[in-house]
């Protein structure tokens, strides 16, 4: 058995590739407009994985954008992905600052949440050991669900 990809139905496609490639950081591997079908795929990649991905070997995530409108609720009953970070402050640091809200802050240095666009929990996990606690993140409080 091989893990492919995790998909996640969007509602945009402008503000969700802002958020998953151009704030947290993940590699658009392939589009594809299914016209039959009135659906949109872009499978997307942790930039250590990209190279992998392209060759089909690692796993990605699967942005599914249906063409006609409709109406998502309850992503937190998805559960959440999870990615791992070489320095947890400094993404989050670029996240805040790209005005996405920090849900559970790093406070530990090893975890914190965010939410995507459409309402997705995403887990940071430190990568190795935690990193020292510091401030802003020590003293912030968690901020809605995670």
């Amino acid at each position: 058995m091989q893990y492919l990809h995790t998909m996640v139905r969007i509602s945009d496609i402008d503000a969700s590739l802002d958020f998953y490639c151009n704030k947290l950081g993940l590699v658009q591997i392939s589009r594809k407009d299914v016209e039959a079908g009135r659906f949109t795929l872009i499978f997307l990649a942790a930039p250590d994985d990209a190279e992998r991905a392209e060759r089909d070997r690692a796993p990605m995530m699967e942005l599914t954008w249906n063409w006609d409108p409709e109406e998502y609720t309850g992503g937190r009953n998805f559960g959440h992905l999870a990615f791992r970070v070489e320095d947890i402050y400094e993404i989050c640091q670029r996240l805040m600052d790209g005005g996405v809200t920090i849900n559970r802050p790093p406070r530990d240095g090893r975890m914190a949440f965010v939410r995507s666009p459409d309402g997705i929990s995403i887990e940071l996990l430190q990568s190795g050991e935690p990193l020292p606690a510091r401030e802003p993140w020590a003293s912030m409080e968690n901020i809605g669900t995670w």
